[in-house]
């Protein structure tokens, strides 16, 4: 699934949702994913199923807010990463070399 198709389907599915619950709650939706993805990373046995899980809701409420933005992800994020270090031109980086 390419990223727009994932921002098309996040705002089909809960964009009236996020629209009432407004920008600065559902950023606090997303920050209360990355704690519940932080504490899966801090146990000593890291449960693979439930990390990839989190991700995938960190990943959903981004674009959740992408979409109260009017903020295209898959056009922010080519632009961001064209391929190569922005700083060093390389693939893969060497800016730390």
């Amino acid at each position: 699934m390419k990223i727009s198709e994932f921002q098309n389907l996040v705002k089909e599915l809960y964009f009236e949702q996020d629209l009432k619950r407004g920008i600065n709650a559902t950023f606090i939706w997303l920050v209360e994913e990355i704690g519940e993805f932080a504490r899966s990373l801090k146990k000593k046995e890291i449960d693979i199923k439930n990390a990839s899980e989190e991700l995938a809701d960190i990943i959903a409420w981004t674009n959740s807010l992408a979409n109260l933005l009017e903020i295209d992800l898959e056009s922010a994020i080519s632009k961001k990463y064209p391929g190569m270090c922005l700083k060093c031109k390389s693939k893969p980086c060497i800016c730390s070399k």
